[in-house]
């Protein structure tokens, strides 16, 4: 069983969502902002902030040129801000080492801070059209369906080796493999898959008559009350400043608390985003010298 790949880009090239990083022009650098942010993040809110990004920092150079701050400053409420400072480290290696220019192949590409297996081959092929197996959650699912059956399917060291085995051998793989994604994305979803309207005339899940998943039920994760949402009050009362803030204007930014508000600050320290200036304020990193 496998996909037929004319049927998959026909139905891509006429139903695929107008996203600003697949126009004609955009760079490979801007391909790669746009991949750090997608990462557990939805559409809707990463295309206001990518467009105001690659305005603003159109090059590895420009973005390594900012302060760290000021690259969490613009990162916003995209969440997992660590993603931002690794952003800006990667920038700062593209800059330093490779000539302003993102590597092309996916062996230099992993090499990079923040980039691992799906993005380095997200970058290869679709800013370089290079033939390689792109594999997210939404592939992961159509596959499953697709071509074993399954409702869903967990990660797996063979999700590459499937994947490739569906790759046109022509020139049009990469169109496929962005196909493939949307496919994922907008049609056969994981709550709500839209049958009715798949380009896909062979899919063995719909012949088998839709088999529920057989596996653990997959746990919704919650933001509310969380570490993570303590960690964005505390960085959003640094964004708004320029200048270090007192111990007093973090503490008012969670009550409910207070451990759990101090484990948070702790960690956001550990993690290089918050620095502690001398008299005992915090910045944002790289800030914390700003008087």
């Amino acid at each position: 069983m496998s996909i037929d790949s004319d049927e998959l880009t026909s139905w891509y090239r006429e139903f695929q969502r107008d996203l600003p990083w697949r126009r004609p022009g955009v760079t490979a650098w801007q391909i790669l902002v746009s991949e750090f942010m997608l990462q557990q993040t939805p559409v809707s809110r990463v295309e206001p902030i990518w467009l105001d990004w690659v305005a603003r920092w159109p090059t590895p150079s420009a973005t390594a040129a900012a302060g760290v701050g000021e690259v969490l400053r613009a990162w916003g409420k995209l969440g997992y801000p660590r993603r931002a400072k690794r952003l800006h480290e990667c920038a700062v290696t593209i800059a330093a080492e490779h000539g302003d220019v993102v590597p092309a192949d996916v062996e230099t590409l992993l090499t990079l801070p923040g980039v691992g297996a799906y993005t380095a081959r997200a970058v290869a092929c679709f800013a370089y059209a290079a033939r390689v197996p792109v594999v997210d959650t939404n592939v992961r699912r159509v596959v499953a369906r697709a071509v074993h059956g399954r409702a869903d399917s967990p990660a797996s060291v063979r999700d590459l080796d499937d994947v490739a085995a569906l790759l046109p051998a022509s020139d049009a793989a990469p169109v496929f493999s962005a196909a493939l994604m949307e496919l994922g994305a907008t049609v056969c979803t994981s709550r709500t898959p839209r049958c009715g309207i798949c380009p896909l005339s062979s899919c063995l899940w719909r012949t088998a008559g839709y088999p529920a998943p057989t596996g653990p039920a997959r746990k919704v994760q919650r933001y509310a009350g969380t570490d993570r949402q303590v960690r964005g009050r505390l960085l959003d009362v640094l964004r708004t400043n320029s200048f270090p803030v007192a111990r007093a204007q973090l503490d008012v930014a969670w009550l409910s608390d207070t451990a759990q508000r101090d484990r948070a600050l702790d960690s956001l320290l550990v993690d290089g985003l918050v620095e502690q200036t001398p008299d005992g304020r915090f910045a944002l990193a790289g800030e914390g010298e700003n008087t």
